[in-house]
């Protein structure tokens, strides 16, 4: 059973860089298939994909956050990270870490983590 479990700041100031870790356990993060992605949901919005990084190492940025965001993996530890720099109050939401697998041309996300809040706030 994959288990996915994001960490972070929880609170970060307005223009500083928010740094969140993705820790996966119970499967690997280079596992044939598998695009490991970031997603955010703001408080009474709809999720929002960010970015993912592929079992190969490929990336991909949602083009409204490409200019300041930047993914990246520790095949070592197991783990998916992401930058968010010159935060906005804007970018309070829950983020969440959850690979999915294309099949045709649907995404199936398999998995969840438990997401982690981030406030961004003076």
């Amino acid at each position: 059973q994959v288990q996915l479990r994001e960490s972070g700041p929880g609170l970060v100031k307005p223009s500083q860089t928010l740094a969140l870790t993705c820790t996966v356990s119970g499967g690997s993060i280079t596992t044939n298939g598998y695009y490991w992605s970031w997603i955010r949901q703001p408080p009474g919005k709809g999720p929002e994909w960010i970015a993912y990084i592929s079992y190969s190492g490929t990336t991909a940025y949602s083009p409204s956050l490409k200019s300041r965001t930047s993914i990246s993996r520790d095949t070592d530890k197991n783990q998916v990270s992401l930058e968010l720099s010159s935060v906005i109050p804007e970018d309070t939401a829950v983020y969440y870490c959850a690979p999915y697998v294309v099949l045709g041309t649907t995404k199936r996300y398999d998995y969840w983590g438990q997401g982690t809040q981030v406030t961004v706030s003076s």
